[in-house]
């Protein structure tokens, strides 16, 4: 049995790559050959592909999904949903979650990997239950970082706990390419002894290092792979599909894909390429290897967010001090993984201690919320001299931060019947607020026939 591929191009490959600018026509160039090529899956939606379409793109995320599952009639499509935090930037109520994950699912969505930034599973549950309960398959992913807690013990734990949640596969979710191959090799080896569960890997090329941790991954007995169809690989995207595929020809781990298919669509996806190339989007910056994100941490996003905060302040001069921070804050906060939302938290923390010249003497109101225990449970205990300079003697809660959050759907619903059209647009609405609401309001707008009135 071959090693399975999911294709990332249509969503981590583009949001990766050039910020999740591709359009839903450029999403469907090559989708009917993606779809003939004999995929695992196709990952298309989730992750920022939302709050670009509607920031970004004035399109609907719900109907880029719609013409998606029109088009691929034979491969499943896959999501990247962020928990309790769904496709925003805070917890949102179960009701909305629910809601969320059933509309997902109603509208094409097969498969729907839940990842919590912390691998707090008290955040995933909500997600996991609904995604059972409406009939899709769930993927759960473990956040991997390196740290003195983060360990392969750690890590088997946890799988043998989400497979207790009702989980149909696993992914290990190495955000910033810091998986080393032996590593691999040795927490691969691990999950199988330990979980009967399929195990999928996804990581990032952005250290040079992923083409040979995937080979050592496959070694152990991974069971599928996350690639990225060529003309949207490599830099701080994912390994190359084709080559990956060429690799593995005729040995036991054989993808057997069909390159005929693959290579019209990459020609397709070339001439996108080129257009991101061109007007500057795609820098070619993030085309090249970065070993230093294997001592940072920091994944490729939060680089270039790091850069974008320091430029805005004239202060680029100090990157390498702010990098040489982020460590430190990273563990003043309990080692959490650099993942949305963490790594801009950790990141714009750092940024604050290295221009303000004092160390938490300005700090961010995510961070606040933090050590509130609002997100979640730190993976190792947060400095607790930090926390009482920042929140004093506040109480820190223990439970499960969205169970203070009351039910919001029914009140949005009723709030916004006059622009929503239906309860998906009642969820941009939630997610997204006024960025939603400009975005429907300018389309119902658009929708109105114009009346030109003859005069008698």
């Amino acid at each position: 049995m071959g090693v399975k591929i999911v294709d990332t191009c249509l969503r981590d490959g583009h949001q990766s790559l050039f910020a999740t600018r591709m359009t839903t026509d450029e999403v469907l160039l090559a989708l009917k050959e993606l779809d003939q090529a004999g995929y695992h899956a196709l990952e298309v939606w989730g992750g920022a592909t939302f709050d670009s379409c509607l920031r970004f793109l004035n399109e609907d995320p719900w109907e880029r999904l719609r013409k998606i599952r029109k088009v691929c009639k034979n491969t499943k499509l896959q999501m990247l949903f962020r928990g309790q935090n769904i496709l925003g930037y805070r917890h949102y109520a179960d009701d909305v979650v629910e809601k969320f994950v059933e509309k997902s699912i109603k509208n094409g969505i097969d498969i729907i990997r839940i990842f919590d930034a912390l691998n707090d599973l008290r955040n995933l549950k909500a997600a996991v239950d609904a995604t059972k309960k409406y009939g899709g398959e769930c993927q759960i992913a473990l956040s991997y970082t390196t740290s003195p807690v983060h360990t392969v013990e750690y890590y088997v734990q946890l799988a043998k706990e989400i497979e207790k949640l009702g989980a149909d596969s696993i992914c290990i979710k190495d955000m910033a390419g810091v998986l080393l191959p032996e590593d691999a090799y040795k927490l691969i080896s691990e999950l199988k002894k330990n979980t009967k569960l399929p195990i999928e890997l996804h990581s990032h090329c952005t250290g040079g290092l992923c083409e040979m941790t995937y080979m050592r991954a496959i070694q152990a007995g991974v069971d599928i792979v996350d690639c990225a169809l060529s003309p949207l690989s490599g830099g701080t995207s994912q390994p190359c599909t084709e080559s990956l595929c060429a690799a593995l020809k005729g040995t036991e781990y054989d993808p057997k894909l069909d390159m005929n298919m693959l290579n019209i669509a990459s020609a397709k996806m070339m001439k996108v390429k080129q257009k991101y190339l061109d007007n500057g989007l795609l820098n070619p910056k993030v085309l090249s290897v970065n070993p230093n994100i294997l001592k940072y941490q920091v994944p490729g996003g939060m680089l270039s967010n790091l850069i974008s905060q320091l430029n805005s302040q004239g202060a680029l001069d100090k990157l390498d001090l702010v990098l040489n921070e982020v460590p430190n804050v990273r563990k003043d906060m309990g080692y959490p993984p650099l993942v949305t939302p963490l790594s801009q938290m950790v990141g714009t923390q750092a940024v604050m201690n290295v221009l303000s010249g004092e160390r938490y003497k300005m700090v961010p109101k995510e961070i606040n919320e933090y050590l509130h225990g609002k997100y979640g449970q730190a993976p190792a205990p947060v400095d607790e001299e930090i926390r009482h300079k920042i929140i004093g003697d506040d109480k820190v809660i223990t439970y499960r931060p969205a169970d203070d959050l009351k039910p919001e759907f029914e009140a949005l619903k009723k709030e916004y019947k006059g622009v929503a059209k239906s309860d998906e647009d009642v969820l941009s609405i939630a997610l997204f607020g006024d960025v939603a609401l400009k975005f429907l309001h300018q389309r119902n707008e658009d929708a109105v026939p114009t009346v030109i009135k003859v005069k008698a």
